[in-house]
């Protein structure tokens, strides 16, 4: 059986490993050959140390450079994006075609040359010069960045791929990835292209860094290390606040994507519309990736009516016809179980599905739907609000507008909310009384539009506040948006000329970086001070 080593200062080499793991298919539950290890602290330790003597030379690197490792590792995933579809689609069964091969794979190269872009033009470091003073800022890297990636995404999202990673590197900052034990040989290919590509661009050797798994008292130790910048994570709500706990501890910086619910308020006027499409439409995005997108709509709120009750019908006769996906994995199947035993306890009540399998492939569960009325959950609004991450949703139907405001009042933080409203003006006056209560629960306001999708737009916001995420302020999707959360602002007073950082310097480095001069943002030159 062949032991996979990792990637430490610029070199493939064995772990010290304290146990080996195996990634299971989970369409056919079968352990997929190959072993990976568990790494005990020395192995974090050394990466830490490379990552640590690498800082400086990344931090003071040419933003051409960068750029190029950037756009070459993009190159290099193209070339592969057979074998890494293959493989994902092995490790987490999500259809090589058209997810992994059509959809994710070009958003992860474009994530990838949108973050070379950027370096490239060095807007994102928000130079500001005050003239008048002599004071100048920027932001600049803030040092070694560890990136957990969650199940979900193993391209887009991937501790060595996708976002986190991209924008870490854009920053100037050396990453050290930590692999999810569900899908290790995919973050396994990408480490060895990421590795080739810092090679034939010439980065410093740790650059890239890959260690698949530790205890749990070793991530925390990571997070909270000395010589770490920041962490950004993206997984179960559990896991991330231990992290949390343990980087606050040391004023260390972490980024999570947690747990949220996405909820979707359909007011009276568009449910007599187009109640029949929004079923249709609501049953196609909670069953989208068999519900497995952070920004699934798993809550729908409305008041109680004919129309609603038609609505209700007509989801849960689409999501019982409809065929039972394969989930990413026994944790996550077992999980999904857990929440929905967890809602009906609170008492809501189950319309459709509630089982394990359901007709599904391996690791599967029912298409599931339940109901509760608005002064049921009022009661207990923390225990309806529990993510069944996977094929479910809750419909949360309220008594009056009163009541739906209440309930709106008492939602948690979440990355996305929606509100569909009839086209007529019917509801304006109802959405005008809702909308400021949900816009501050959530980090994306939607109207007339399912949540699913997150375009990698400069404008998007994929946070939120708690317990979407740890800080309301930042995104973990759009550049150069997200860069921002691996930079330290790094303030110049009366510092000759000669010594400053380009981006500060009274010439514009490039003639295109945006820069605030004496209060305007200009790509002009900076008057001598």
């Amino acid at each position: 059986m062949t032991q996979h080593p990792i990637l430490i200062d610029g070199a493939w080499r064995a772990a010290d490993a304290a146990s080996f793991f195996q990634a299971e298919n989970p369409a056919t539950e079968e352990i997929i050959p190959g072993e990976y290890p568990v790494s005990r602290w020395s192995d974090v330790a050394a990466a830490l140390a490379a990552a640590s003597r690498d800082a400086p030379l990344l931090a003071n690197m040419p933003p051409e450079k960068i750029a190029a490792f950037l756009e070459r590792f993009a190159e290099r995933i193209e070339v592969r994006a057979e074998e890494l579809s293959a493989t994902a689609h092995a490790e987490t069964a999500l259809p090589v075609s058209p997810r992994l091969a059509a959809v994710e794979l070009p958003r992860t190269t474009n994530q990838l040359r949108l973050a070379a872009r950027a370096a490239r033009d060095g807007s994102w470091r928000r130079a500001t010069i005050d003239s008048a003073a002599n004071i100048r800022s920027c932001l600049a890297a803030l040092g070694p960045v560890a990136v957990f990636g969650p199940n979900n995404f193993p391209f887009a999202f991937g501790s060595i791929s996708g976002g986190d990673f991209a924008a870490a590197i854009a920053a100037g900052n050396p990453v050290i990835a930590k692999a999810n034990s569900s899908h290790p040989a995919t973050t396994r290919l990408f480490a060895e292209e990421a590795h080739l590509a810092a090679q034939e661009t010439e980065m410093p050797p740790a650059t890239v860094q890959l260690i698949y798994r530790t205890a749990h008292q070793d991530g925390e130790r990571l997070v909270a290390d000395p010589r770490i910048g920041a962490t950004g994570y993206t997984g179960s709500r559990r896991a991330g606040l231990a992290l949390k706990a343990a980087a606050d501890r040391k004023g260390k910086p972490i980024y999570l994507e947690l747990s949220s619910v996405n909820p979707l308020v359909l007011l009276p006027g568009v449910l007599r519309e187009r109640g029949a499409d929004l079923a249709e439409e609501f049953g196609g995005s909670c069953l989208m990736g068999v519900g497995q997108f952070c920004t699934s709509p798993g809550i729908v709120l409305m008041l109680s009516s004919r129309e609603a009750d038609a609505f209700i019908t007509g989801v849960a006769e689409k999501l019982n016809a409809a065929p039972v996906g394969t989930l990413l994995s026994a944790a996550v199947q077992a999980s999904l179980e857990k929440s929905v035993v967890a809602l009906r306890d609170s008492g809501a009540e189950l319309l459709v599905g509630g089982a394990v399998g359901g007709g599904g492939a391996g690791r599967s569960y029912a298409n599931t739907l339940l109901r509760v009325d608005g002064g049921r959950f009022l009661i207990a609004p923390a225990a309806f609000q529990e993510e069944a991450f996977g094929n479910a949703a809750l419909i949360v139907v309220a008594d009056d507008a009163d009541q739906l405001a209440a309930i709106i009042d008492h939602l948690e933080g979440n990355l996305t909310g929606c509100i569909y409203s009839a086209a007529d003006g019917a509801d304006d006056a109802l959405y005008n009384q809702l909308a400021p209560r949900l816009r501050t629960r959530v980090g994306r306001l939607l109207n007339d539009k399912m949540p699913t999708g997150v375009a990698v737009s400069i404008a998007m916001n994929h946070g939120g506040p708690f317990p979407a995420t740890g800080h309301p302020g930042f995104t973990a999707v759009g550049i150069p948006a997200a860069m921002h959360r691996f930079a330290a602002l790094h303030c110049y007073d009366n510092v000759r000329g000669h010594r400053l950082p380009d981006c500060l310097q009274d010439k514009n480095p490039n003639g295109v970086m945006q820069r605030c001069i004496d209060g305007s943002w200009s790509t002009a030159d900076a008057p001598s001070a």
